[in-house]
């Protein structure tokens, strides 16, 4: 196989995981955390539907944007529940 041809190979291949793994499965011992990602460390969609992947966000600490945190803790870092940042998203 020629260099180009397994470059191609391993792009589809990289390319096709990432699209059949989908958004984030739900995490056990987790919670979703809006408000606390710093840019670009997402962890999947947003709730303004902006991007659909993890790492997509744009800025710090938005409200849409969500990271997985160890289930309880996501208060005393100062984050938002799902629907805590539904309303603030709608409020905006």
């Amino acid at each position: 196989m020629n260099q180009r041809a397994l470059i191609a190979a391993a792009a589809l291949s990289v390319l096709s995981t990432t699209l059949l793994a989908g958004p984030a499965a739900p995490q056990p011992g987790k919670d979703k955390c809006y408000g606390i990602a710093k840019a670009g460390q997402n962890d999947c969609a947003n709730i303004a539907g902006t991007h659909s992947c993890a790492g997509q966000a744009k800025a710090d600490n938005d409200p849409g944007a969500w990271k997985y945190v160890e289930k309880g803790s996501c208060k005393s870092m100062g984050g938002l529940t799902a629907d805590e940042a539904k309303a603030k998203a709608k409020k905006a």
